[in-house]
């Protein structure tokens, strides 16, 4: 018998699942913390680390005691955290300040000077990263904290992803530069590669602000996979969970990448990480540039594999953002969609709520809804808005086939397909491909496999996957949804990139709501 704990720190939320290698998941346990936000400021975002560990420690003691076992018996634990979630902190490894969430969108001008410099320089680290650094990554996140914060700047030593921090904390390191950080983060967030030797040169970080002057060294450390131990659980930590001291803790990742791992992804597959936002995770074997795709890093999902992420900046967050605004439940909103054809409702909806994450990588854009009457109701929009997040990521995945990466299969994980199942079926006729859905939630699975490679219970993902992954739920397109998807997928396309950027070349629009009216005129007599 092998047991371990597999966490998994989410937006608003920690979940602490205890698996067992022969039974399989023994309990799962969540604790709430507060989100930090600013009615005067929607961009800001941010969490106390020591809310997190808190909430950990509340966590996982259900977790365990749910599950009926001893503490003593848990062998390893594995962490992944949102991200990019960036703390500063001091030379004693203690913060200075709160996280900036990954949905923290204050950075935006420190986002487009780094940009700018990095293509004047012709860096090469700025094409990795889909041609534009965004306002939700590291070097961004510090610049801001670093320019908005003079009275810390003395005290400053260092700066952690999430997960790298809580690691290091269970393990009681407190010197920042025996933390060892995970290629997840710093290569998706931070523009590490060992291609240009790691993270961008100093000449080219000082140029960009001379508050970044020896911010390199200040940042090294060892940059690992998952399959390195970070550290082992330190005796003060052990005591408050009821744990045994001295157990591994893998590096960690970010939630959406060892998601797509706990929802059994392999090469050829592309896991849509559907919660709040979207995290599309898929890996290959070659490591090329994807014109518009945020992340391409060698060992982020699977140590032996190139990890390839994009996705959409809200999702979750548009649909509850429509409720809101309807005064309803979501949940009754959601109640007749399973009634609705496909472009019936005549409104096309490009999901910018939160900006544009990928291909156009673009923070200032905002929701944009064509064909609006007099008579459309709040169900209506909600319908049009998972049409468009479908819409949006075939955007996305036409892009990464167009980067030669393998889209065999197309896996829908995260919170909202297992409890949305007109999404499922939206997405599986849009994408034109059977869409699978994991029997039961995948959230925590990805950690809990990792934390099982740690205390050595398998030889690899690949052994731990089929033993601990669950089966799926299969959504078939259907051929006549897929023909008018077709249609307004071409519309969408269109408005897409004719709205999306500056200097976008003049486009013809004329045609975009005339086509919408037919097509929901249409599809009325269709029997799907």
């Amino acid at each position: 018998m092998s047991i371990v704990a597999g966490v998994d720190f989410g937006t608003l939320s920690v979940r602490v699942t205890l698996l067992d290698r022969e039974r399989g998941r023994l309990a799962t346990s969540a604790a709430e913390y507060p989100l930090n936000r600013r009615r005067d400021d929607p961009d800001y975002a941010t969490q106390s680390h020591t809310d997190q560990m808190n909430a950990l420690v509340k966590a996982m003691c259900a977790a365990i005691a749910q599950a009926g076992i001893a503490g003593e018996s848990v062998e390893a634990i594995a962490l992944d955290t949102t991200g990019s979630s960036v703390i500063p902190v001091d030379a004693q490894l203690q913060p200075l300040d709160d996280y900036y969430l990954w949905c923290d969108h204050r950075a935006k001008k420190e986002a487009a000077e780094i940009t700018a410099l990095a293509h004047a320089e012709s860096f090469e680290g700025i094409d990795w990263c889909g041609g534009v650094y965004s306002h939700e990554w590291g070097f961004a996140k510090l610049l801001h904290w670093l320019r908005n914060n003079p009275g810390k700047r003395a005290q400053f030593a260092s700066a952690f992803e999430h997960c790298d921090m809580v690691a290091a904390t269970l393990a009681g390191i407190t010197d920042p530069k025996k933390v060892k950080r995970s290629v997840c983060a710093m290569g998706h967030k931070w523009m590490w590669n060992p291609r240009w030797g790691g993270l961008p040169p100093q000449a080219f970080l000082s140029s960009v602000d001379s508050l970044f002057d020896g911010i390199r060294e200040k940042l090294s450390g060892d940059v690992c996979t998952s399959d390195v131990i970070a550290g082992h659980l330190a005796p003060q930590w052990a005591q408050v969970m009821g744990l045994r001291a001295g157990i591994p803790l893998p590096v960690g990742a970010f939630d959406a990448h060892w998601d797509a791992i706990g929802a059994g992804c392999r090469e050829g597959d592309v896991v849509n990480v559907v919660g709040t936002s979207t995290c599309i995770i898929a890996m290959a074997k070659s490591q090329q540039l994807i014109r518009g795709v945020c992340g391409v890093v060698p060992g982020s999902v699977h140590p032996q594999y190139t990890g390839i992420e994009a996705g959409l900046s809200a999702v979750g967050d548009i649909f509850e953002s429509i409720a809101r605004r309807a005064n309803r439940p979501l949940a009754e909103l959601s109640a007749r969609l399973g009634e609705y054809k496909p472009a019936q409702t005549g409104l096309l909806r490009l999901s910018w709520d939160n900006g544009d994450r990928t291909v156009l990588v673009n923070a200032e854009l905002g929701g944009v809804t064509f064909g609006w009457n007099l008579l459309h109701t709040a169900e209506d929009e909600l319908f049009a808005a998972i049409e468009g997040t479908a819409l949006h990521t075939r955007i996305i995945l036409e892009r990464m086939a167009e980067g030669g990466v393998p889209l065999e299969r197309i896996i829908n994980a995260g919170g909202i397909p297992q409890k949305n199942d007109v999404l499922n079926q939206i997405y599986a006729d849009v994408m034109n491909k059977p869409v699978l859905v994991p029997a039961g939630v995948p959230t925590s699975l990805g950690s809990g496999i990792f934390a099982f490679l740690a205390a050595g219970a398998f030889a690899s993902i690949e052994d731990a996957q089929a033993k601990v992954c669950l089966s799926y739920r299969t959504f078939t397109p259907r051929p006549k949804a897929v023909a008018i998807y077709d249609e307004l997928f071409a519309l969408y396309r269109k408005a897409y990139f004719a709205l999306g950027t500056r200097d976008a070349p003049a486009a013809s629009l004329g045609e975009v709501l005339p086509d919408l009216r037919e097509l929901a005129v249409r599809v009325r007599e269709v029997e799907l």
